[in-house]
């Protein structure tokens, strides 16, 4: 049972106000900056630039020895660091991230500073830091994409999302709140067949005007309806937004197909934040405001294909400052069609996870098992290998808090997930290999989905 929007809204207002998130003041800022010319945006990216710098330089020393090094220490206390200064910094990575976090957290940041950990479908889960202003950038550029859509803060969702094995207290009232801000959340992590009919049921009676989740999970929910032959009327729905891993064109034309409405691509990453949203013109329009984006080729210069590397204009309590993401982008040379100053991503080439089968039947994003390493210590890569219903392999590579308790730890999360007769075997290895391609894959299976569930997925 749905809430009236008003009283959702109302309601979301309240408890960021009370978290001292300034989610709503951000999103009037958004609002109003992405009609900016570009040159102004650019204006605007310089500015926060440089107050970003000047307290990195103040309050973690760590980025303050590279500036210091790059000779950018004296003209980013005077506000004079520009745009292209910035490149004379040199990149950082997940392993400067985790190697320094003693010297690169502003543990005083106004507004408190909070532990979060990366999602790790790069194989390298990341503990990191961030504060208020970063948690809000992302809820208003989200909400302002949403807008794009005619979607409105507290109008019906549906989440497709991962969710505890178990849910404990706190997560049954964060439940309730969800609910009564109108947010419906279905478990990625549990879709077996029978539990897609009974989430194609809760989308009907829920009637949402977005739908958002990951990509290859709601092209697997799409291809369960159509060989179903289920067509449930949602007059409501606006638009379907994918996350967490491209959208590939078969994908999209499946969901578009099936839920009747546009898919729109969301683009971001736990550590860097939130950095594009597609608009209804179909263009990938950056968070110019609160991120620059750069993409560089192998040897580190300008290309129109090549890594993210962006700078987090929101990340004072940890700041990532040209942080290497590890994704592949094409930059786009177009402008915005519906007159936003925003620069334009034209696709996220390079993400992509997949599906582990249990014994039972259910379907879990790949995320299910990578959510388990995450958590361990000791884990600094690895690679989950399903080669039968009842096996897995997980290669890791092991860090100073590796240890056989660790192991232990690898061990019954994953059957916790999977079930008590999964075999697991975990082996440490030196490096994790690519697959043949080249491409590295952090979650494979070769267990066979049904083919039309396993092209929706692919």
């Amino acid at each position: 049972m749905s809430v009236p929007a008003w009283f959702a809204r109302s309601l979301f207002r309240a408890q960021e106000a009370a978290l001292s998130r300034p989610t709503f003041k951000m999103l009037a800022e958004l609002e109003h900056s992405q009609w900016l010319s570009s040159a102004e945006i650019a204006e605007l990216q310089r500015l926060r630039l440089n107050l970003l710098l000047a307290k990195a330089l103040a309050h973690s020393p760590w980025h303050g020895d590279r500036l210091h090094a790059a000779g950018l220490a004296e003209a980013a206390f005077a506000g004079g660091v520009t745009l292209a200064d910035l490149r004379r910094l040199p990149t950082m990575d997940k392993r400067d991230a985790r190697a320094h976090v003693d010297r690169l957290v502003w543990h005083d940041a106004p507004g408190g500073v909070f532990p979060y950990t990366t999602g790790g479908s790069s194989g390298e889960p990341l503990i990191f830091h961030f504060g208020r202003a970063r948690q809000a950038a992302d809820a208003a550029g989200r909400l302002r994409a949403r807008r794009w859509w005619g979607v409105r803060p507290g109008d019906r969702e549906v989440y497709l999302w991962g969710a505890p094995v178990e849910l404990n207290k706190t997560d049954r009232i964060k439940t309730l709140r969800d609910r009564l801000v109108n947010q419906l959340l279905l478990n990625a992590f549990e879709m077996s067949p029978a539990r897609m009919d009974d989430y194609l049921d809760a989308i009907a009676r829920w009637n949402p005007l977005a739908i958002y989740g990951y990509a290859s999970s709601l092209a697997l929910l799409a291809a369960h309806a159509e060989a179903r032959g289920t067509k449930r009327r949602l007059p409501a729905l606006r638009v379907v937004a994918t996350t967490g891993e491209p959208l590939f064109p078969h994908q999209r034309e499946l969901i578009e197909r099936v839920f009747g409405v546009p898919a729109a691509v969301e683009y971001g990453a736990r550590d860097a934040g939130l950095l594009a949203l597609e608009s209804p013109d179909g263009v990938l329009l950056q968070m110019s405001e609160t991120h620059i984006v750069e993409v560089l080729d192998a040897s580190g210069q300008p290309a129109e294909e090549g890594e993210a590397v962006i700078t987090s204009l929101v990340s004072e309590a940890q700041p990532f400052i040209r942080y290497r993401t590890g994704d592949v982008v094409r930059a786009g040379s177009q402008v915005d069609p519906g007159g936003r100053g925003l620069a334009v991503l034209d696709t996220v080439v390079g993400r992509q996870t997949d599906f582990i089968v249990a014994r039972d039947g259910r379907i879990m994003h790949a995320l299910a098992v990578i959510y388990v390493l995450r958590a361990v210590p000791g884990v600094e890569q690895f690679k989950v290998v399903q080669p039968a219903i009842d096996q897995l392999e997980v290669q890791v590579v092991a860090g100073p808090h590796w240890s056989d308790a660790a192991a232990s730890a690898v061990v019954a999360g994953l059957r916790a997930r999977l079930g008590d007769s999964l075999r697991v075997d975990v082996r440490l290895v030196a490096a994790v290999s690519p697959e043949a391609s080249g491409k590295h894959r952090y979650v494979v299976s070769h267990v066979r989905l049904a083919e039309s569930l396993a092209e929706a997925a692919a």
